[in-house]
C-alpha cells in the first residue's frame, strides 16, 4: 500500500511550456503572457515561464472559486512562513 497525498497535484494539467501555458490562459492574460515572454532577455525567459505557469495552474484549478470565496470570507486556512521553513528544514529541503 502506498500513501496518497491529501490534495493531489496534477502537474500535467498545464504543460510547462509556452504553448501549454498560453492554452490555459484566456484573452488579455494570454496576450500579457506573450508580451512578457517576448520582451524577456533569454536568461530571464525561464523565470517568465515559471511565473506564468503558476498563474495558469491557479486559473485552471478546479477548486479555485471555492478557495477565492474562502479567502474573501476570511476562512481560508493559512500557514506561517516560519512553519513552512521549519517543515522544509525537517525534510532536508533547501530554504533560500
Amino acid at each position: 500500500m502506498s500513501a496518497q497525498p491529501i490534495h493531489p497535484h496534477e502537474p500535467d494539467r498545464v504543460p510547462r511550456n509556452a504553448e501549454g501555458i498560453a492554452a490555459a490562459l484566456t484573452g488579455a492574460r494570454r496576450m500579457e503572457f506573450y508580451r512578457e515572454l517576448l520582451a524577456a532577455a533569454p536568461e530571464d525567459a525561464g523565470a517568465v515561464l515559471r511565473r506564468w505557469w503558476c498563474e495558469a495552474m491557479l486559473d485552471t484549478d478546479p477548486s479555485g472559486d471555492r478557495l477565492t470565496e474562502a479567502a474573501l470570507a476570511g476562512t481560508l486556512s493559512t500557514t506561517s512562513v516560519a512553519e513552512v521553513v521549519a517543515h522544509r528544514q525537517e525534510a532536508g529541503l533547501p530554504v533560500e
